[in-house]
Formats: C-alpha cells, sequence, structure tokens
C-alpha cells in the first residue's frame, strides 16, 4: 500500500468522550459494562434480517434428510463428512485447505472493500449478542432501566427479572450447543438421548461446554471478546486503506457540535449539525464514540448511522452525519473502488474458487491403493511363474452398495490369483490379498511398470467408473 493511502494514527489522548466505554481504565471491570440502546434503521433491519437468516440456516441444517441420513454431517469418528450428495473422506481433505484459503482472501476481499461488516453483520458472537441484548430488553427493559436495575438492591422484582433473563440465555446457549454438536453426530439420535438422560458421556460434554460459551461470550464478554479476544480486530489495520468503506462521521459539517433548539439556526449560533445528543455513542456495542474518529472497536454495524440519520431528520438536516463513507470522501477527496490491492484479492479468490471446484468435480466415487508385499519381493510358484503379492485397499465412497471389477495393465500374459470382482457396502474399506504371476520366458526386463484397475460396475465407460494406481512387478534383482 503506497505511503499516501495509509490511513495515519490519531492520538485521541484526553479527547475521548468521557461518558464512553472506551474512556474506562478498567474495561473487564462488570461494572463499566454496556448498556446498548435499541435502536432502529434501515442498517439495523438489514442487519437484523441478515441474522435471523443465518441463524435459522444454521438451526436448520441439521435437521434436513438425505436419501435416509443427516444431509449435513461431519462425522468424524467415522472419518466421513457427508454434504448432502457429497461424502468427503480423509483422502479428499486437500478441499478443506482450499475452502480455508477462500474463505481467508474473501475476508481480506471484504474488508478492504467494506472494512468490518463481517463483523457489523454475519459475525456469530455479534449475532447471539444482538439476540441476548434483545432478551435484556424484554425482561428488564430499555437501557436506562437496566442501568437503574443493577444499581437497585436486591429484590423480588429484580430475582424474577434477572432469573428469567438469565433463564432465556441458558435456553438459547443449549440450543445453539445441541445444534453445532448435531453437525457431527446425527441429531435426530441427539435430542431423544439428551431428553432421556441416556446420552454418552462426550456428546454431553460438548453439549455442555458450547453452552458455556455461547453463555459466556454472548451474555458476559461481548466487547471484550470484540475487542481483546478477537484477532481479527487487530490485523484488519493491514488491509484497510483510505478507499475502504467504513462508518465514519463528517467533522467538517458536525463541527462545532452543540445542543440548540429545533428551529435555531445552527449557523447563527456558531454550530455545526452535531446536536451532541451522545446517541451513536449510546446504540454502539462496542461502547466507542465514532466522532473520535476511526477505531478498531468499531464493527461496521451502522447502529451509530441509524441514530444519527433519525436524529438529523427530526432535526430538519441532511441525513448522513455519519455514514458508511470512506477516509478520502471525508477528506474532500474521490473514492477509489477498483483499485489494485483489491482487484488483487479478488482474482487471487476467483483463481482459489476455480481450482476448488475443479478438484471438488474431481472426487472419485470409489478409491484404490496398492500396497507391494515387502516381506518377498517375488517368488517362483508351483506353477514355475514369477509371482508378486499385492494388498488392494478398496474404499466404496458412495452412500450405496457398489460392486467392482479388479485388472491389470502392462503385464504379458498374466495369471490372477484372487478375486477378481468384490462388492463393498456403503462406507466400507476392503483389503484384497491378490498376487500376479508371469511365464519368466515374457519378462525381458528386472522390473516392469504396471497399473491396476478398479472398475465400477455398469459405469466402465464414465469419466469417474475407473481408477487406476500404478505399481512396480519385479521379476529379478
Amino acid at each position: 500500500m503506497a505511503e499516501q493511502e495509509q490511513i495515519e494514527v490519531k492520538d485521541v489522548t484526553g479527547e475521548c468522550n468521557p461518558h464512553t466505554f472506551k474512556a474506562s481504565d478498567d474495561r473487564f471491570n462488570p461494572g463499566n459494562r454496556i448498556y446498548v440502546r435499541a435502536q432502529t434503521g434501515y442498517w439495523q433491519r438489514l442487519r437484523r434480517n441478515m441474522g435471523w437468516l443465518f441463524m435459522l440456516l444454521f438451526l436448520a441444517l441439521p435437521w434436513l434428510r438425505y436419501e435416509g441420513r443427516q444431509a449435513v454431517l461431519l462425522d468424524i469418528g467415522n472419518q466421513q463428512f457427508h454434504i448432502f450428495a457429497t461424502t468427503i473422506w480423509p483422502q479428499d481433505l486437500t478441499l478443506l485447505a482450499w475452502l480455508l484459503m477462500i474463505a481467508a482472501f474473501a475476508l481480506f476481499f471484504v474488508t478492504t472493500f467494506l472494512g468490518r461488516v463481517w463483523c457489523g453483520y454475519l459475525c456469530p458472537q455479534t449475532v447471539w449478542t444482538f439476540l441476548f441484548i434483545w432478551c435484556e430488553e424484554k425482561f428488564e427493559g430499555p437501557a436506562n432501566k437496566r442501568r437503574k436495575l443493577d444499581a437497585a438492591p436486591w429484590g423480588r422484582d429484580k430475582l424474577l427479572r434477572k432469573g428469567a433473563k438469565h433463564l432465556a440465555w441458558l435456553l438459547i446457549s443449549l440450543v445453539t450447543g445441541l445444534t453445532f454438536v448435531g453437525y457431527f453426530q446425527d441429531i435426530t439420535a441427539l435430542m431423544p438421548a439428551l431428553v432421556t438422560f441416556s446420552i454418552d458421556f462426550w456428546p454431553l460434554f460438548w453439549v455442555l461446554f458450547f453452552t458455556a460459551c455461547t453463555y459466556g461470550n454472548a451474555g458476559f464478554m461481548r466487547a471484550i471478546m470484540c475487542i481483546h479476544m478477537c484477532p481479527y480486530a487487530r490485523f484488519q489495520s493491514a488491509m484497510f486503506d483510505k478507499d475502504t468503506f467504513i462508518v465514519g462521521y463528517d467533522g467538517a459539517r458536525g463541527e462545532q457540535r452543540g445542543p440548540r433548539p429545533r428551529k435555531a439556526d445552527p449557523k447563527a449560533l456558531g454550530l455545526g449539525d452535531c446536536i451532541d445528543c451522545d446517541l451513536c455513542v449510546q446504540v454502539c456495542p462496542t461502547g466507542i464514540d465514532i466522532r473520535d474518529g476511526l477505531q478498531y472497536e468499531c464493527i461496521n454495524c451502522g447502529a451509530c448511522v441509524d441514530a444519527c440519520d433519525q436524529t438529523m431528520e427530526r432535526m430538519g438536516y441532511a441525513k448522513g452525519l455519519i455514514s458508511y463513507t470512506t477516509e478520502h470522501k471525508l477528506a474532500g477527496h474521490s473514492t477509489q473502488v477498483a483499485r489494485p490491492k483489491l482487484i488483487g484479492y479478488g482474482l487471487v479468490m476467483l483463481v482459489m474458487l476455480g481450482v476448488f471446484a475443479y478438484s471438488a468435480m474431481s472426487i472419485m466415487p470409489m478409491g484404490l491403493d496398492v500396497i507391494r508385499d515387502r516381506n518377498q519381493l517375488f517368488r517362483e510358484n508351483g506353477d514355475g511363474l514369477v509371482e508378486n503379492t499385492y494388498n488392494l485397499k478398496i474404499l466404496n465412497k458412495t452412500m450405496r452398495p457398489q460392486t467392482f471389477r479388479l485388472a491389470v495393465e502392462g503385464l504379458p500374459d498374466y495369471q490372477w490369483y484372487g478375486p477378481r470382482e468384490v462388492t463393498l457396502k456403503s462406507g466400507e474399506i476392503l483389503n484384497q490379498p491378490v498376487s500376479l504371476g508371469v511365464n519368466p520366458d515374457n519378462l525381458r526386463d528386472a522390473v516392469l511398470d504396471i497399473r491396476f484397475v478398479l472398475i465400477r460396475k455398469g459405469a466402465a465407460s464414465e469419466p469417474k467408473g475407473v481408477i487406476k494406481q500404478p505399481s512396480k512387478f519385479i521379476s529379478r534383482l
């Protein structure tokens, strides 16, 4: 990134809003918790709709069935990842590596273009945090009432409200833990086992573990997770530039900030458009004041944008005092969207997507490994033939029983000792020893390159109906 494109670091020591969470000396002190004010508006509707969509997808996927089994099941115990019609085996886990690299470059691309929009709209921590805050509002009331309730002495009302809130949190956390474990174990068996208390130790352990993680992260460690524990908040600055779309405050338009009557002329009072209502701070889930400038704590959720737009509308001012904008635009320059870094991330991501798609389409429905007998390289059998022994490891990757035929290429007039046709159940792995015998008069070379051929019955003419593995036939040393 060119020097002129870097975002300068601004020292705001002593300039921060004293009412924000950021100004606190001890962010880990429960007494410094953030009481997030509820906010409505265009960006919050978009965020909620996207959050509900992906949450419902997360909850529903384990319950979908496909050909009599769970459609999405990451069966680690049996080393099978079922994703609808596709079954991924350990031999195909390079796909996972490609998928992780694609996800990384997609994150780089989106962050360079739209900042921390992933954090604000799709990150599970954010989605569950806002869900927990919604529960707080339902049981304890708006932010000001929640603050008063926490300060009040314990009584019947406080106990009931707090108890109901924590019970709702625990139920949401339990459903989350069950659903997550349901991706790794058949959820139709997991649920009845939990209800009847017949669940095994390790599934129960992981359900409780992820329940506790959800309860703690979304209930008590909201800002701490985003500010102190998430590595993305730290390395995002390496991807930001002055053309990255961020949530920004137009200081040239907003300053000098200050309260005023609704019908007063701000210019006559020597004021900008910001009325210093602090609503942008009150709705921020990480407790920062966006007017202090770009900060790594900002998760681009747009809550302050909606709050400010509504205030501007009530005052009769133009919207956009706080908006999704760029550093260049705030400085009065034009924004360059198509820039080398963004194009580079996009091209690398497209290439990786192409490789991933090709690899996924090239997955074979069966597998074949050939292991030579290492105890005896060759021997002469009772018929006077030179004999080599092999162990064929045959894998049926499909979800149905399959019959396979075996053959070999590269040997002249050979004898096959062992079955030529085998039937395997769904997911079965067969270790089949076979031997090959050849008349020594037909062997001119000491070592011959051969290929074992596995043919899926009824699919010999299909591209994925035949698989070949190389090996050696040794006749003499």
